[in-house]
């Protein structure tokens, strides 16, 4: 008998964020908000996508499902291979520190803590040994190598950002999501921190999610997403959605 032919079914690259009938519901003084109405969203590995909508409308709710940070009451939350919706806490903070940068509005940085010593902190947690020379050699690719000894306090908003840039990436972690990263800055400020964000996905691959209210800086993103009343209206490449 000859052998069998090897199986020829090309192998399915899965996406790295894969959500499927996301709800959350949230309860309230004037009673249960349906926040998410069911998310159907699939991301690559390495994509870039910009989440945009009107404020109120869901889309830094969905980042916090995406991290882990919110639990959806229903449908399916797959992040790195991760079902988010079977971890315990526990398991879902080690999730984060290994996977997924974060990066917020209004940085949230330790404040009793150096510029370095922030940078550290996830390395640190991680058990990783040379966890303050991978946070200097971070700040260095920031511009923030004169900034390393001081404290939050002492730096502007753009430099607390890159700041808050540093610690996301420094554990090469396979997910970024930014929720109006240029929002406390000012314009000039805010374009500076755009090109780090995009050089840094760009040398380090990271997918990144990035929700925003700035159709521009949307549209640097390979794909745009528009969230509405906690259902996702359109999804398209950016050259192919209209401007605003």
């Amino acid at each position: 008998m000859l052998p069998s032919a090897p199986d020829q079914t090309p192998l399915v690259d899965l996406p790295l964020v894969d959500l499927q009938g996301v709800t959350l519901n949230l309860a309230s003084l004037a009673g249960e908000v349906n926040v998410l109405r069911g998310i159907d969203l699939a991301v690559a590995d390495g994509e870039t996508v910009g989440i945009v909508g009107p404020s109120g409308s869901g889309k830094s709710t969905l980042l916090m499902v995406m991290a882990g940070l919110e639990r959806a009451t229903s449908g399916r939350v797959n992040v790195a291979g991760n079902d988010l919706s079977a971890m315990s806490e526990d398991a879902l903070a080690r999730f984060r520190r290994a996977s997924v940068g974060i990066v917020f509005q209004a940085f949230h940085l330790v404040p009793t803590m150096t510029a370095l010593e922030n940078v550290a902190v996830p390395l640190e947690l991680a058990g990783i040994p040379d966890a303050f020379a991978r946070a200097q050699a971070e700040l260095r690719q920031v511009g923030l190598s004169h900034r390393l000894d001081h404290y939050p306090g002492q730096l502007s908003g753009g430099e607390q950002q890159r700041v808050a840039l540093a610690r996301a990436f420094v554990a090469r972690p396979r997910l970024l999501l930014a929720d109006e990263p240029t929002g406390n800055l000012d314009q000039s400020t805010g374009r500076t921190i755009v090109e780090l964000l995009f050089d840094l996905h760009d040398r380090h691959g990271t997918t990144l999610i990035l929700v925003t209210h700035d159709s521009g800086l949307a549209a640097r993103c390979r794909r745009v997403v528009r969230v509405e009343d906690g259902r996702i209206a359109a999804d398209h490449p950016a050259e192919l959605v209209p401007a605003s």
